[in-house]
């Protein structure tokens, strides 16, 4: 009877073991709803394609299935591909998650289009591109506008999927590095996707001064503003103080000639422990 009861405390422990991590392999963020605004002052382009709150990040998770990692990027409406023959179930967002995996080493510039920078202590090194276009389309702009030295890092999946409020993909999890995903640093930039975009931008679409049918507005007609509607902020509960802590991380100033006199900076999200 000893020896029986020996396996099964065995068991049991082996049983916690195993659940504690797969638990440990599982990140959850919130943003608040209704942010959708960049800075603070952006607003939607015209067009009735661009619906409320399709801008407007809500949720992020990303969980480990053996050797793949599953993403899923929720926002703040029903997604629709009936705009510009897209495929993927989504077609007027475009979501960039850049992930830090090591606390030493790290990219502090952001993506062409984007206009941001990252903090020195929040330098990413694997970014994740999710976009209704076709892998090859993205691939071939990732080649063409990216710095060389950041291209090994950019991360364009072979399918990604949009159903109803959530944005989807699968990678694989040796593409973006090794170690405890909980103690990884993440941020979640919502972007619009441009299928003609300007000659230096990844596929984003630009904010103006004025909103027009396919710009969003609020913004500067130069290229010194951040090109982002929403993002993580604070410890990603979505508390409404994290509102404030994203208006700060995407303020911004232009010189009068329309270069940048202070970039947004962002920070990264961690794991509440």
């Amino acid at each position: 009877m000893k020896h029986m009861w020996r396996y099964v405390v065995l068991a049991l422990m082996a049983t916690a073991v195993v659940a504690t991590v797969a638990v440990a392999q599982e990140v959850s963020f919130k943003d608040p709803v209704g942010d959708d605004n960049g800075p603070g002052a952006y607003s939607y382009p015209t067009d009735k394609v661009y619906q409320p709150g399709s801008f407007d990040l809500t949720s992020f998770k990303m969980k480990v299935s053996g050797a793949k990692v599953n993403i899923e990027v929720g926002q703040n409406s029903q997604l629709e591909d009936r705009c510009w023959a897209m495929q993927y179930g989504f077609c007027v967002q475009m979501v960039f998650v850049f992930i830090k995996t090591d606390p030493t080493t790290g990219h502090t510039e952001g993506l062409p289009g984007l206009n941001v920078q990252f903090a020195p202590e929040a330098g990413w090194n694997k970014v994740i591109v999710l976009s209704p276009q076709p892998p090859s389309r993205v691939r071939q702009e990732v080649e063409q506008k990216v710095a060389k030295a950041l291209q090994p890092d950019v991360i364009v999946p072979n399918r990604v999927r949009g159903a109803g409020r959530i944005i989807s993909t699968q990678v694989d999890l040796k593409d973006i590095g090794e170690g405890d995903i909980t103690k990884w640093g993440y941020q979640v930039l919502m972007q619009s996707n441009e299928g003609f975009p300007a000659a230096t931008d990844l596929l984003t679409r630009k904010v103006n001064e004025y909103e027009g049918q396919h710009r969003f507005g609020g913004g500067n007609d130069a290229d010194c503003d951040p090109q982002v509607m929403d993002l993580l902020a604070g410890n990603g509960v979505g508390d409404k103080s994290e509102v404030d802590l994203q208006h700060t991380m995407l303020a911004y100033e232009c010189n009068a000639d329309g270069t940048s006199k202070k970039m947004a900076t962002l920070t990264m999200v961690y794991l509440k422990k």
